[in-house]
C-alpha cells in the first residue's frame, strides 16, 4: 500500500506533551485535506496519511505547508516477512535511477528475529544482483529505508521526500494578535509566529478617506496568504480616522508617530484581551524607521503590560524580502496602496522621544474616548475565502 509517511522533527526533542503536540497536528491536517478522502494513523514517533484516492503528489503539495511537519515520504507498507519487504524492495527500484546505494534498516519491533545490519546485508545482497550497481555508505545516489514495526515495515528512498516547514503546530502555544498593516515586514512577522505554534488573529488600522478600500483589501488579502498556513485567521478593521486625525492637528509633528504608535499599542491590547490573546505581535525591525529605534520601541511600549513579540527584530531589510517571497507575502505587500502608517508621516520624526514629553502632548487630545469609539466600531472579519479579493487588488 502506498501512503505517505510523515516525520514531525523538532515535535522529537518533547517529551511528557509530545501527546499534545502531534495530536494538534493531526487536528490541523485533518483540517488542511478536509476536502480529500483520507485515514490517517498516527503514534509517539510516525504519522501516517493513507489516501484512498490516487491523489498522493497533491496531497503533500497541500500539506507541506503544515507547521509541525518535518519531513514528508512517500512509503509502501508491507507485511513484515523478508520474502515480502524483497518483492517491494524490487518493485519501487525498478523505476529508479542510481549507480550507488545505501540500506538502512531499523526495527522498532525488537522481537524481529533479523537484526538491522543483517537485514542491511540481506536486501544490499538482492539488490546487487538485480541492479547494476555498487554500495555506498557514506554518500549513496539512493538511500533505502526500511522500517520494521510490530504489525508492517515501511519501505521508501530519499528520492521520494519533500522538505516540509517545520516549527510547533499552529495553537499549541494559544493565540497572539498581530498588528498587520499592508507592508513587507508583518505578515513575515505573523509567519515567524505561526510557524512556533501561535495561534493568530489580526489587527488592521484603516483610516478613510485617507486610506482607500484598496489597502484594505490589500491587507485581507495578506491575511489570507497567512491563512493558508494557519487555516483559521481572523482580521480585526479599527476605524483610525477619528484618531489619527486628532494627532495630526494637536501633536508636535516630530512626535506624531511616536504617539500613533502608542494609541495602536492601547487599541491592541484591549482587543487583545477581549479576544484571549496571550501576546502581542508586530514586524518591527531594529532601526529601520524612527519609530523601531531602541528608545522609540521602550516609549511605546510603556503603555501596554502584555508581553510584545518582534519575531523579524534582528532581521534586515533584505532577509525580510527573501522570506516574504518564499511564503508569498511579497508581490502583495508592494502593491501601492498606502496605509495608516505611511500617510501624514513628518519629514523628521524624533529618534529618541522622551517618556515626559509624550505623556504631556496625549493631554491634548481625549484618546480615551477615540479609543473607546474605535473598539465599539470594529469589523470582524472571520472568513478569508480563497481569491475572495484577488479582483480587487
Amino acid at each position: 500500500m502506498k501512503l505517505i509517511l510523515v516525520k514531525y522533527g523538532e515535535l522529537t526533542t518533547k517529551k511528557d506533551n509530545r501527546k499534545q503536540f502531534i495530536k494538534i497536528l493531526n487536528k490541523n491536517i485533518i483540517d488542511k485535506l478536509r476536502d480529500y478522502n483520507i485515514d490517517i494513523k498516527y503514534d509517539l514517533s510516525r504519522m501516517f496519511i493513507i489516501p484512498k484516492d490516487d491523489n498522493i503528489e497533491e496531497i503533500i503539495n497541500k500539506v507541506k505547508d503544515v507547521f509541525g511537519l518535518h519531513e514528508l515520504v512517500i512509503a509502501y507498507q508491507v507485511n513484515n516477512d523478508v520474502e515480502n519487504i524483497k518483492e517491494e524492495v524490487l518493485s519501487i527500484l525498478k523505476d529508479k535511477q542510481f549507480n550507488t546505494f545505501k540500506i538502512n534498516t531499523k526495527r522498532s519491533n525488537k522481537k524481529y528475529p533479523i537484526h538491522s545490519l543483517e537485514f542491511n546485508n540481506i536486501i544490499g545482497s538482492l539488490v546487487l544482483k538485480n541492479f547494476t550497481c555498487k554500495v555506498d555508505v557514506h554518500n549513496p545516489e539512493l538511500l533505502i529505508n526500511i522500517e520494521i514495526r510490530d504489525d508492517f515495515a515501511y519501505i521508501y528512498t530519499n528520492q521520494d521526500r519533500v522538505k516540509a516547514v517545520g516549527g510547533y503546530p499552529v495553537g499549541i502555544q494559544g493565540k497572539g494578535l498581530l498588528l498587520l498593516s499592508g507592508g513587507i515586514d508583518s505578515p513575515v512577522a505573523g509567519y515567524l509566529a505561526l510557524k512556533r505554534g501561535v495561534d493568530l488573529e489580526c489587527l488592521y488600522f484603516e483610516s478613510p478617506p485617507h486610506t482607500s478600500v484598496e489597502a484594505k483589501n490589500k491587507v485581507l488579502e495578506l491575511a489570507k496568504i497567512l491563512n493558508t498556513y494557519s487555516g483559521n485567521i481572523k482580521v480585526h478593521v479599527i476605524p483610525f480616522t477619528k484618531l489619527q486625525e486628532a494627532i495630526y492637528k494637536n501633536i508636535p509633528e516630530t512626535y506624531m508617530i511616536t504617539i500613533l504608535r502608542r494609541m495602536m499599542y492601547r487599541i491592541a491590547e484591549r482587543v487583545a484581551k477581549k479576544r484571549n490573546c496571550k501576546i502581542l505581535i508586530n514586524g518591527e525591525s531594529i532601526g529601520q524607521v524612527a519609530s523601531q529605534t531602541l528608545t522609540s520601541m521602550s516609549v511605546i511600549n510603556n503603555v501596554t503590560n502584555m508581553p510584545v513579540i518582534r519575531p523579524v527584530a534582528c532581521f534586515d531589510k533584505l532577509e525580510i524580502i527573501e522570506l516574504s517571497k518564499k511564503i508569498g507575502t511579497y508581490k502583495t505587500s508592494i502593491l501601492p496602496y498606502e496605509d495608516c502608517c505611511t500617510i501624514f508621516v513628518p519629514k523628521h520624526p524624533v529618534i529618541n522621544p522622551e517618556l515626559s514629553r509624550c505623556i504631556e502632548y496625549e493631554k491634548l487630545i481625549d484618546y480615551n474616548l477615540l479609543i473607546d469609539e474605535a473598539v465599539k466600531n470594529m469589523e470582524t472579519i472571520k472568513k478569508l475565502e480563497k481569491n475572495e479579493f484577488k479582483d480587487l487588488l
